[in-house]
């Protein structure tokens, strides 16, 4: 054995020890954890033995155990089915639109929220951001069905100031993505605002000072100490969201669509629901939901990934 190796011998050990210790952790945060676990398991993987029935002609008089297997059948289907391409189109732009806006809007909205230098209006404006996260797709649906209906009061206000034609929001395709996207943002911008505010507060004062000393202004301030400093979080936030690009919000697309607006606006999701549940094609929905499962599972692990390797962030 050279020195070389005798010198690693130390160091790969205590990275073992280091290792081992670090899943040492006191019983009774394991015992609090213990109610989610159990939850998770019975609600979340035990009935993952349904999945079978992707790779069955399954039949409800037969079962699980009593219907015969066909293999990859159905992803076959689904994958030359130009339905599924579009659906699948559809849920990557809600997506991918909703992903990128609840980034860049609650950034900018972080960044002048923190110019509120009156404590009380500050905190008003952030309450009256916050409240439409709390409230239900059914709630909200039901309240934007009355408002952008064609005899709603949104048409009524632009036909009387604008004069112009009532617009079909939730029955024309283009006005329908935009509907959908608008009324996400608007619901969680507030929301997501709370991961900016919240790096904001770990930003040192003495920088702020100092940058008054040397007569830099409120916009520079922003730029050279606010921004660079909210950026980490920016990545956090981006690169966990990769994870969700297959998730364009069930409950909002299926409490605002309707037939005719499937072409444009009809998600995996929403495919799903009516495949399985209601035309009883159970083998094809768990087909098509098993292949959107997997999808993203991968884009999550890489998510984390790349959180950690860009901003130092991990879970596990």
């Amino acid at each position: 054995m050279d020195a070389n190796t005798v010198q690693q011998v130390p160091h790969k050990t205590i990275k073992s020890v280091k290792k081992k210790s670090s899943y040492k952790q006191p019983w009774m945060l394991h015992f609090m954890v213990l109610p989610a676990v159990i939850l998770v398991f019975i609600f979340s993987y035990l009935p993952m033995s349904g999945i079978i029935m992707a790779f069955q002609d399954y039949k409800a008089a037969l079962g699980i155990t009593g219907s015969p297997f066909v293999g990859l059948k159905h992803f076959r289907y689904m994958l030359e089915n130009d339905y599924f391409l579009k659906i699948t189109w559809n849920t990557l732009f809600f997506a991918c639109a909703k992903i990128v806006l609840n980034l860049i809007i609650p950034f900018i909205f972080a960044l002048f929220l923190n110019e509120v230098r009156n404590m009380g209006l500050k905190r008003s404006i952030q309450t009256l951001v916050y409240f439409p996260h709390f409230l239900s797709w059914v709630t909200l649906a039901g309240i934007l069905i009355d408002l952008l209906a064609q005899t709603g009061l949104v048409n009524q206000f632009l036909t009387s100031v604008f004069g112009i034609k009532p617009i079909f929001f939730l029955g024309d395709g283009s006005w329908f993505r935009f509907t959908i996207i608008f009324s996400d943002v608007w619901k969680e911008f507030g929301f997501n605002t709370i991961f900016f505010l919240a790096a904001l507060t770990g930003i040192n004062p003495a920088l702020y000072e100092a940058a008054e000393v040397d007569g830099a202004s409120r916009i520079k301030q922003a730029m050279h100490i606010t921004i660079p400093s909210l950026i980490p979080i920016a990545i956090v936030v981006a690169t966990l969201a990769l994870g969700n690009v297959l998730n364009a919000n069930f409950d909002q697309v299926f409490n605002l669509y309707s037939p005719l607006i499937y072409q444009q606006g009809d998600i995996i999701d929403t495919f799903v629901y009516r495949e399985g549940l209601l035309s009883g094609q159970f083998s094809f929905a768990t087909a098509v939901g098993l292949f959107k499962s997997v999808i993203s599972l991968v884009l999550i692990l890489i998510s984390y990934r790349l959180a950690y390797r860009y901003a130092g962030y991990r879970i596990f």
